[in-house]
């Protein structure tokens, strides 16, 4: 157990959090990512320059479980050219123009052969859609459907200078050491390019929050993995079979910049730790947070959970993927997601991180009837003071629900007492040697789950 007092002194979150997350997003925003490539490890070198970041190289052709790692793509240019030569689609103006592993083409050919490979929105009209085709052999491009409509009928000039060739899929990796051997593993998808909320914002913000936690001791391990959306994940699990008994808690973290939310999804566990902490720090404050069940469909915690493997990782969003507007769109742009939103999903997950951290069970050592609490100075002198009142509620939930069957979290849930006052409480009883701390397999089962379908 990390005491209450250490948590509470490295734990405050600075006021200009928010802007320190999105000034680091704004730095990759403009990015051309994708599941393998120069994108994704320009990308590891900004958040190398935070925090102490390995990289790791797999090459092509490698067996992950039941998938290969592809080959790498770079993109260098693409454009479209009308029949006087004018460019009415430039990659140089939004990488979100070309189709994600598209091929390369260098062609002349009417709108009417052009318009097959272009990617609109026409419900969206203004927009450019977010496309990708990683494991089919073809090439596109992306416009709004506005600007479509516009092009005369002529003879259009196609570039698309890009390349797939054996190279490597990349992805990093920051451990942060604890006092025990147990693991928190924080994710982060890497594979979009200019797309703020989905995910600049989470890579920006697991970096800011794993460079605040150096100055932290823990009590886990916390494992922070910026990877490739499912293929990067699935290579990391099959490479790292032997640390999975390891990962009591997990989380998966992306559109976190906007105002909307916030959102949690339950691992397929539904009721681990996490899924328990989650759901306390979104309805606390008066966030009414929505809590959703697991379903095998989403990011990368659908990789974490599947059968074999059955880690509690859950997934923290604001605006649920799929669900805003912008999602996908040319619209998920840096005017998108804000510090103001950026600092209150920072502040959440550190909020969960605390509970994590100081969570236990405990054990009243004087069961029969209420211990005399005012001779061991644990009541206020002060009669009136409504904060030693609190306290001293505190004292009494604690005492009362320390049977061996609740946790901490348990005890703030029941009581509807804050998590932070119910932690403080149980540490100033176990000082005073009314309390004692159950053992560690009894307090929450997790550990011992593992990988259990």
């Amino acid at each position: 157990m990390v005491s209450f007092d250490t948590i509470r002194a490295t734990g405050d979150v600075e006021v200009d959090v928010g802007i320190r997350i999105y000034a680091l997003a704004a730095r990759l925003f403009p990015i051309c990512r994708s599941i393998t490539g120069d994108g994704v490890r320009e990308t590891l070198q900004v958040l190398g320059q935070h925090i102490d970041l390995t990289q790791y190289e797999v090459p092509t052709g490698t067996q992950v479980l039941d998938w290969t790692v592809p080959q790498e793509w770079n993109t260098r240019d693409a454009y479209i050219k009308d029949p006087s030569g004018r460019k009415v689609l430039d990659f140089a103006d939004n990488n979100l123009h070309v189709l994600g592993y598209s091929a390369a083409v260098r062609q002349t050919m009417p709108l009417s052969e052009l318009k097959s490979h272009i990617h609109t929105l026409p419900e969206q009209p203004d927009l450019i859609p977010y496309r990708t085709s990683y494991y089919s052999e073809q090439w596109g491009l992306c416009m709004a459907h506005n600007e479509l409509l516009q092009l005369e009928e002529g003879e259009y000039e196609v570039l698309i200078d890009s390349e797939k060739r054996d190279g490597h899929l990349t992805y990093g990796e920051y451990v942060h050491k604890g006092q025990s051997e147990r693991d928190v593993l924080l994710s982060a998808h890497i594979c979009h390019p200019s797309l703020a909320n989905d995910n600049c914002s989470g890579l920006a913000l697991l970096a800011c929050l794993a460079k605040a936690l150096r100055a932290r001791k823990t009590r886990y391990n916390y494992r922070f993995l910026f990877a490739p959306g499912t293929i990067g994940a699935l290579t990391w699990l099959a490479g790292n079979e032997d640390k999975i008994p390891r990962i009591d808690h997990g989380l998966i973290v992306s559109c976190v910049g906007d105002g909307g939310g916030p959102n949690y999804k339950r691992s397929r566990r539904g009721n681990s730790l996490i899924d328990q902490a989650m759901q306390y720090v979104l309805n606390a404050d008066g966030r009414q947070g929505k809590i959703s069940d697991f379903s095998p469909y989403g990011y990368d915690e659908r990789q974490y959970c599947s059968p074999g493997f059955n880690l509690p990782v859950g997934l923290f969003q604001r605006s649920a993927f799929g669900t805003f507007p912008e999602y996908h769109t040319s619209a998920d742009n840096l005017d998108f997601i804000s510090p103001e939103h950026l600092g209150s999903s920072y502040r959440m997950i550190m909020d969960a991180i605390d509970i994590l951290e100081m969570n236990w069970t405990p054990i009243n050592l004087f069961p029969k009837g209420e211990p005399q609490l005012g001779r061991r100075g644990l009541y206020s002198a002060l009669g009136g003071d409504k904060s030693a009142g609190e306290t001293a509620m505190g004292y009494l939930w604690v005492l009362n629900l320390a049977d061996g069957n609740h946790t901490l979290l348990d005890i703030a849930q029941k009581s509807h007492m804050s998590f932070r006052d119910i932690a403080r409480a149980a540490q100033l009883l176990l000082a005073n040697g009314l309390l004692a701390e159950a053992p560690e397999q009894d307090q929450a089962g997790e550990a011992s789950s593992s990988g259990q379908a």
